[in-house]
């Protein structure tokens, strides 16, 4: 069957939280992601930096130098995604990462339900930065979403929405709002065995899919919340520790939702870690995920 009952299903207002990158220079990539992309530090340890925005964690880092970096072909991170309030916010990082890291700069696109402007970080993990046009814009089809990769030029970009306080304090909060992570989307080894287990097990719903080559995913009729596609890795197995992702956190709105969860990856044999606060476990690439209820 390919419908599942309600409880088989995350609760309609799971979100994305932060994802953990494993990195070699700790220094190197918090520069990048604060003075490039314009996330805060929220805290510090010596071996760990927490990066957001209005007290929201986006991205962590943690130092992680007796790694190395992933084989080519092998599962992993494809793109972390950070999501703006607004197009000046957009804008204002894109004159950011424009300034302080040209080269890490790799495409944009128009993807109807939202902007994007992509990177890559000085560690070679894929970077979205992105705005979402409101839902009433979207177009849904037999329940999928419609999606496409229509350029945009980003001089263009900046040209109607950079505005002076953009160039001048591209991270001030008190203009430009937050920002959090929208979407994490993977290298994973195959389509179907992603299918399997983000959407039948985990429980998000297919939003859209590009044949065997990628599949998108989400709770609550958002675009999509993760993203799976083969386009580097198709036919890779397991991760084995390496630089790159550490974990994806997934935010669910109540404590019930954790139970449900629980109950749901049991019944489909997925080793789960229970502290009483969070759930973590693999997906079938080594990925680890923890999820947890919203402390709000």
């Amino acid at each position: 069957m390919n419908s599942l009952a309600p409880t088989d299903k995350l609760a309609a207002d799971t979100a994305m939280g932060p994802v953990t990158l494993l990195v070699a220079d700790l220094d190197a990539m918090t520069a990048y992601y604060t003075d490039a992309v314009t996330l805060r530090v929220l805290s510090a340890t010596e071996h760990t930096v927490t990066l957001g925005r209005r007290g929201v964690p986006a991205v962590i880092l943690e130092h992680a130098p007796e790694l190395k970096h992933a084989a080519a072909g092998s599962a992993g991170l494809f793109h972390t995604a950070i999501l703006f309030e607004s197009k000046a916010a957009l804008a204002a990082a894109l004159y950011s990462v424009a300034r302080k890291a040209p080269g890490t700069f790799t495409g944009s696109a128009d993807h109807l339900v939202s902007i994007a402007f992509y990177f890559t970080d000085p560690e070679g993990n894929g970077v979205e930065l992105y705005w979402d046009r409101d839902r009433t814009e979207w177009s849904w089809v037999h329940g999928q979403v419609e999606m496409a990769t229509l350029y945009v030029d980003p001089n263009d970009f900046l040209s109607q929405h950079l505005t002076v306080q953009g160039q001048t304090t591209p991270d001030d909060e008190s203009v430009f709002g937050g920002a959090q992570i929208g979407h994490v989307h993977l290298s994973v080894g195959d389509v179907a065995s992603a299918r399997q287990f983000y959407v039948n097990t985990l429980g998000f719903d297919a939003t859209t899919s590009l044949g065997n080559q990628a599949l998108f995913v989400s709770a609550g009729g958002y675009h999509h919340h993760m993203a799976m596609n083969v386009w580097n890795s198709r036919g890779a197995g397991p991760r084995m520790p390496a630089l790159g992702l550490g974990r994806i956190d997934i935010v669910v709105p109540e404590t019930d939702a954790l139970g449900e969860l629980t109950e749901r990856l049991t019944h489909h044999k997925v080793q789960v870690r229970d502290d009483g606060q969070t759930l973590s476990f693999d997906d079938p690439w080594a990925n680890l995920i923890r999820v947890q209820a919203n402390a709000s």
